[in-house]
């Protein structure tokens, strides 16, 4: 009696094999390009975050009809802020400015993953070269902190 044997012949291992490779080749530039967004998301993120701290601290400002700088949040953080007429209540450029109102200028880079700098009336908060968001705390009249997003190097 013969008995017969069973398994996969070489022919159909190979086409398996080439089916995988083929979808591995489309599928792959799909999961590369996940990086990019990522860091795309990151960074409108963290632009989000900046919008919403001048936001709240200029608020905590109007509501108590400030004229002083800073201003004392209400977990005791102080944000150095503008106290002139146009642009009163608005954070400053520098780490105890936007880097209070976002409660991280003790460290050495307050978002994870990312470098600030403060400069003259400018902070840069950088994920990679052309990767970046900037806010301005006064860039022209009538123009109160402004937060700026460059993505072309993500």
């Amino acid at each position: 009696m013969r008995t017969r044997q069973t398994g996969f012949t070489l022919i159909e291992l190979v086409i398996v094999i080439i089916i995988l490779g083929v979808l591995a080749a489309i599928a792959l530039p799909r999961y590369v390009n996940l990086g990019t967004s990522a860091r795309i998301a990151s960074v409108n993120g963290v632009a989000g975050g900046l919008r919403s701290a001048v936001a709240v601290v200029q608020s905590e400002y109007i509501a108590n009809n400030m004229t002083t700088s800073p201003v004392t949040m209400l977990d005791g953080t102080t944000v150095a802020v503008n106290t002139g007429t146009n642009d009163g209540g608005i954070p400053l450029a520098t780490a105890l400015g936007i880097g209070n109102a976002l409660q991280a200028a003790s460290n050495a880079a307050p978002i994870s993953g990312y470098v600030t700098t403060y400069g003259t009336n400018i902070a840069t908060f950088t994920l990679r070269t052309n990767c970046y968001v900037t806010y301005t705390e006064n860039p022209g009249a009538n123009i109160i902190g402004v937060v700026a997003v460059t993505t072309t190097g993500c």
